[in-house]
This record gives C-alpha cells, structure tokens and sequence, in this order.
C-alpha cells in the first residue's frame, strides 16, 4: 500500500484528501502545517507528497525543499487557489512533479496522484523501455484498443504481397502505418516511395510516376526515371489517392495488373515489382458511386483495408503521443521542458483535435517555443479558438445528463476564458480589462487571484 502525506493548513481540505485518497487504497497521513510535514519527514518515508503553496511560516516551496533533501526520488504535488503563475514555475524548478489549481477536477486529481506513484516505482530507464518497445510500432505510438488493432493487422499483412489501402482522416498517421508495413515485410531493405497525389500538378504526375524518353516533350533533355522505377522491388504509397485524375487512373490500373509501364514517348515495356499501399481521407465507396473514381481501381487497391482512428478515439493516447511530442521539441529547440502541467493537459483533453495527431504535434512544438518555463502551463498552449469555442458551447451547455455536473468546474471554465479573452482584447490592462469585463478592480484583482492569471496582466495599468 502506498504511504501518502497530505499537507495543507485548510481542515476541510485536509479532510477531504485524506477522505478521497482513504477510498483509492492508500495510507494516508496529514499534516496542518509546514512545520508539522517537516517533522514528520524526518521520522517517515513516503511514497508521494501532496502539499499546499500558500501556508504561513514554512510554506509549500519548503516542504517540497524538505522532501527533496530527505529523498529527491519522492514526487510532491502541489496545490493551491491562489499562487501565480511564476510560483507554479518556482515549484517545478524545485523538483515538484506536478501542479494542480484549486478547484480541480476529482478525476483529474486522482489520475495525477496515480501517475505520481507509478513514477515513484519505476526507474526512468524501465519507464524509457517500456515506451520504446510496448508503446512504440514502428514509427507509430499508442496502446488504445483502436492502435492494437490496427497493429494487429499491419503484423498480418506486412509479410504479404497484397495490396493495402489505409483510411482515415486527416493527420491520423496514415503515412506511418504505410511505413510501418514496409518496415516489417521483405521488402524493408528495399526503397519506400511516398507519393503526395493532391502535391503533384496533374500535368506532371504522369512523367513523374511513369518517367520519360529523351526529347518527349519540351524540355526532356535526357532520359529520366519514374517514381515506379526508383521503388522497383520496394514499396509504393500512394497518399491521398482518391485525388488522381480519370486518365491517369487508368494508367495505373494497368501496372496493378501487370506489373508493366512505358516512359512517356518510349516505346520499350519496362517490368516493376512493387508493393501497392495506398491512403485515402475521403470515402472511395462514395466517389466511386459518383463516378469519381474508377470502381475496377478501387477493388484492386482495397484488397485490405487498415483504418486509422481519429485522436478523439483514442484519447487514451493523448498523454503518451504529447509527452512524446514534448521530449522531441525540447530536444530540436534546445530547450529544459520536462512536463506538461496537469491543468494544460486536462484542456489538452477537452481539445476535439479536428486536426488529429498533427494538430497535437502543432500545438506541443508551439508551446516548447514560446514557453519561458520548464514546464507547459495551459497559458502556454495558445488555444485561443478552442477557447471561444468553449465558451460559446458552455453557453448553450444547460443538459446535466443523468450524472450531472460539477458546476464550480463549469463555471472556473467560463470565467477562465472571459478573463483570458479580456487580456487579449486590452492586451494586459487590467483597468480596460475590468471595464470590458464591467466589473470593478476589486473584482478583477480576486478573480485573477483565484484562477492564477495574475501574472499576465500589466499591474501598471
């Protein structure tokens, strides 16, 4: 059973965790202030320690020094309604493992405290091999259902000549799967060409596939070879597939079929062996039907067909792909960002990401860009659509289903985001932010308190 110190001056609070955190299993100790904790570290070895910032004499930043004197390998929470932003920074500099705002979600709450103890147990290394070989396929990552089917299938067929077609919108890693079935099948040594259907001009796609004999056409002063010819005993990809053209459609139907082409203005019937895998974010069925797209292609093409499933399905996911995301950007941008704080990723989580994976990959290499700090704060994520957006839908939000709401989470949400649109719109000052916002100073000077948002508005104004 996992030993947890819970420290905060507030009884309620201290009730509440102990109460909370009693349910989950673990054994729980309490201490009400800075110098309780201290004194019951010195006696006491902990799994995890959830502390307060805001504590008079020894505060929050000091039980975390304690505890990384005593034992650095002991992660410590921190909590608190009412420190800045630049505390938050402070504490994560100090060694905290994460920082959770008043009020927080129960659920969120209790994943961080989870993800905290499991850290405590596992050495970076074994975390770092379990990442590299259990959650990694190839160049994909995810341990969803939804990925270990579509893992599944790329085992079963990546030995095989059939030809494979890969659905799914857009930015869900198609391309990788592609890359992934060639690197498991007997072709791996051989060369993998990825060809962009919607990239190429159709005026050129055609000597670009096929290539072309000397003196062709204006401008063909050599001899050049196609796409097929460099991917001769390899694999071809054909990405956004359902954007070729009729005629050239045709084309490549007949070299599905026999495995034969002609440069443009050749004579000479050249012979390739290559492996067909093709993409598409559209439904072929349906273009098929509207006549968009040959039927006798799409049979040849869809002999099996691998679905990528969008991030939303796979929210799973989500923490494994931006932690991952993270580590690759600090290290191209130079940066010492080690964490994504909780509060960041729970909006991370509520993010629909029409743009799937690559969307997350935007937002993560953005945020590594403009973060200051060591850690990314949800100020860092530069959502700002996504966050009219939700303020829009929690206006109209008034169905409390048949598991309710937690309304003080609802509500933070809302004024959260009206805080943050009025500093965008005064750009930092606070009196036009109050009058945009038609409260006093007063007011505003609480609010941002509460929700942590002081430090990014200009006090001089």
């Amino acid at each position: 059973m996992s030993a947890i110190l819970v420290v905060d001056d507030e009884l309620s609070m201290r009730e509440f965790l102990e109460i909370l955190l009693d349910r989950e299993g673990y054994a729980v100790s309490c201490a009400e202030s800075g110098e309780d904790a201290c004194s019951i570290l010195d006696g006491e070895t902990f799994d995890l320690v959830i502390t307060d910032i805001r504590m008079d004499k020894i505060d929050g930043l000091g039980v975390l020094r304690k505890v990384k004197e005593i034992n650095p390998e002991t992660p410590v929470i921190m909590i608190s309604a009412y420190a800045t932003a630049e505390t938050a920074v402070e504490a994560m500099k100090e060694g905290a493992y994460d920082y959770i705002p008043k009020p927080f979600e129960v659920e969120e709450f209790k994943r961080v405290v989870c993800d905290a103890i499991r850290t405590k147990e596992a050495s970076t290394e074994r975390e770092e091999d379990h990442l590299a070989k259990e959650l990694h396929f190839g160049c994909l990552i995810g341990e969803s259902p939804q990925m270990k089917k579509a893992y599944e299938l790329i085992r079963r067929v990546a030995e095989t000549k059939t030809n494979i077609l890969i659905t799914g919108e857009s930015g869900t890693g198609k391309e990788l799967a592609a890359r992934a079935i060639h690197e498991q099948s007997p072709r791996c040594e051989k060369p993998f060409v990825a060809i962009n259907c919607a990239g190429i001009p159709e005026t050129l796609i055609e000597s670009e596939l096929f290539g072309y004999k000397r003196g062709a056409f204006t401008g063909a002063h050599a001899d050049k070879g196609g796409f097929f010819e460099a991917a001769d005993g390899g694999t071809v990809f054909f990405d956004e597939i359902g954007e070729l053209s009729p005629s050239i459609q045709v084309k490549l139907l007949r070299v599905i079929q026999e495995r034969t082409f002609t440069r443009i203005g050749d004579t000479h019937e050249r012979t390739v062996d290559v492996r067909f895998i093709s993409a598409t974010n559209k439904s072929l069925e349906q273009e098929v039907m509207d006549g968009r797209f040959r039927e006798d292609l799409f049979f040849r093409l869809n002999v099996i067909e691998i679905p990528m499933p969008p991030l939303r399905e796979r929210q799973g996911d989500l923490p494994l792909l931006a932690r991952y995301f993270l580590g690759k950007y600090s290290k191209e941008l130079g940066k010492d960002i080690r964490k994504i704080s909780a509060y960041a990723m729970d909006i991370l989580a509520k993010y629909p990401f029409p743009g799937n994976i690559r969307e997350l990959e935007n937002i993560i290499e953005r945020s590594v860009a403009l973060e200051a700090s060591n850690i990314v704060l949800p100020q860092s994520l530069t959502l700002s659509d996504f966050k009219k957006a939700r303020v829009r839908e929690n206006r109209r939000r008034t169905d409390l289903g048949p598991d309710g709401i937690k309304l003080d989470g609802v509500m933070a949400e809302i004024e959260r985001d009206y805080l943050l649109k009025a500093m965008e719109m005064s750009r930092g000052s606070r009196q036009r932010a109050a009058e945009l916002l038609g409260i006093s100073m007063r007011s505003l000077r609480y609010r941002l308190e509460k929700l942590e948002l002081g430090a990014f508005f200009d006090e001089s104004h």
